[in-house]
């Protein structure tokens, strides 16, 4: 199976975020065979989304959470109070986060730890820099970013874990690695983690591509068995060349399914 993420980010507002669920739902109409859809809109706009949302076939994700179940810790979501929302997924870690906001491995780690005790999928996101990228640091850097994130973490068996590979260099740059390094980083993350995890199989750990993912792109990405799905950014609040995106993914299925 193949999984597509778009995160909203802080694009659109409310009546523009139920607009483009219910624009997502009829991309899906008429298809017998289609990618997991997860849709991440902001905050203020997980309420009306999920009434669009219900009784779907598409997930619904957050694009944060905080650690604590709760407390005084103004401007912060809880892992419960995102799941009375009907949210089933939450992004971790995405590099605009860390960049912009500080967020450390540390933070990172906590927030799993919570979403995972209150049911959530996590998609954490790791992904190294330019500088780190040109200097061949790619491996040695996902390792240190996966390592703090997922000390002490505890995945019982069958648990759902999402990571997504988004080169920092290549979010909203248009600039995308080639397709054997993108296979490359998702081999040596799917390694790693399976070193951590005995009880995570090839069944419930994904992972995903994020990086100006895109129409164009997504199908070269999508049809390489390592890469179980794209993170979209920008081009997912753009409802037409979305469902490119998700006609790509639901080619390359009926390619697959073909074969099988």
């Amino acid at each position: 199976m193949k999984t597509v993420v778009g995160n909203w980010k802080m694009q659109v507002g409310v009546r523009e975020s139920v607009a483009l669920a219910r624009g997502t739902l009829l991309t899906l109409r008429g298809r017998s065979i289609a990618p997991d859809l997860v849709v991440c809109p902001s905050f203020v706009a997980l309420s009306e989304v999920h009434k669009v949302l219900a009784r779907s076939s598409v997930s619904m994700g957050a694009q944060n959470v905080f650690w604590e179940d709760h407390g005084a810790f103004t401007g912060e979501t809880s892992a419960r109070m995102l799941t009375e929302l009907g949210v089933t997924y939450v992004i971790i870690g995405h590099s605009e986060r860390r960049t912009l906001l500080g967020e450390t491995d540390e933070m990172v780690q906590k927030k799993i730890v919570q979403a995972l005790a209150h049911g959530l999928i996590p998609l954490v996101c790791v992904g190294e820099t330019a500088e780190e990228h040109d200097q061949g640091l790619t491996q040695s850097h996902l390792q240190k970013q996966l390592i703090a994130a997922f000390d002490g973490v505890h995945i019982k068996h069958r648990s759902q874990l999402l990571i997504a590979y988004e080169p920092v260099w290549a979010i909203g740059s248009g600039r995308t690695p080639a397709v054997s390094e993108v296979i490359s980083a998702h081999q040596y993350i799917r390694r790693l983690v399976s070193e951590f995890f005995s009880s995570v199989d090839s069944l419930s750990l994904s992972v995903l591509y994020g990086g100006s993912v895109d129409a164009e792109n997504a199908y070269a990405f999508l049809r390489e068995q390592e890469v179980d799905g794209v993170l979209v950014g920008g081009v997912s609040v753009k409802l037409n060349q979305f469902n490119d995106v998700i006609v790509a993914a639901s080619e390359v299925l009926e390619a697959q399914s073909t074969h099988v």
